[in-house]
């Protein structure tokens, strides 16, 4: 009889602690979900299901107009930055991980699928403008998916002080994801457009309004080298429209 009571509140014991941490560590049991979780407004959704995000809608507001409506202020201090105050691993959407679907994405009707991964396909690679052919998994896994606002340039630049699920939110939004060149996006690591550009000078249009996309969706901010820079570009191409605004 002691040793079953003994047993029990082990039992007890144990269950609260696996509660405890749960509560202490919520990202542990965010990474299944069909939207981006929580904080989501009607104009502020994850476009999971978009098939070409890469594909401008020509009667989306221009990129110009969309420059002007954002704050223009310093940099924060990156004090506190990880990326796991934005998340902790891709999650998982609709059954597949959102690493893939990027992937899938960018290669379209030339993606070979194992299942959810990708595992043979080709792809205009957007930062070099080289045009790639993948013929086994392993090439694929050479592959980075670019945070296009980077991670501790948004957290700069407003995301610090914002809930942790609109940030979970910045970092998982397919908006804001790109499956590029590993070298090209390690060369960018977290520049914003006054720092890095694509060497594909015909990308950086599109580029930059995909970053102030981003920005305008989520209330972040730009430095005002920042807005100089992308304006030098979108002097190239005033006619370029925003993305998923």
């Amino acid at each position: 009889m002691k040793l079953k009571t003994r047993r029990v509140s082990v039992m007890v014991l144990a269950l609260i602690g696996v509660v405890i941490w749960l509560v202490v560590n919520p990202a542990s049991y965010e990474t299944i979900l069909t939207q981006a979780g929580g904080g989501e407004t009607e104009n502020n959704k994850a476009d999971y299901a978009a098939e070409a995000v890469t594909a401008a809608d020509p009667d989306a507001p221009l990129a110009t107009e969309i420059l002007e409506k954002l704050e223009v202020k310093g940099r924060a201090p990156k004090t506190g930055y990880s990326r796991e105050e934005f998340y902790k691993n891709w999650p998982t959407v609709d059954g597949c991980n959102l690493r893939q679907k990027i992937i899938k994405r960018e290669f379209g009707d030339t993606a070979v699928l194992d299942g959810c991964t990708v595992v043979a396909g080709e792809f205009d690679e957007p930062y070099t403008g080289e045009h790639r052919i993948f013929t086994e998994k392993s090439q694929i896994s050479k592959i980075q998916i670019d945070h296009v606002v980077a991670l501790s340039d948004a957290w700069q630049k407003g995301a610090q002080y914002m809930e942790k699920d609109v940030r979970y939110n910045i970092a998982t939004d397919p908006l804001n994801l790109l499956a590029v060149d590993g070298p090209a996006n390690e060369q960018k690591s977290d520049g914003d457009a006054a720092t890095w550009l694509p060497s594909n000078k015909k990308f950086r249009c599109q580029y930059v309004a995909r970053q102030v996309s981003v920005k305008y969706k989520y209330g972040l901010w730009v430095t005002e080298a920042e807005k100089t820079a992308i304006s030098n570009v979108l002097t190239n191409c005033p006619k370029e429209p925003a993305i998923g605004v």
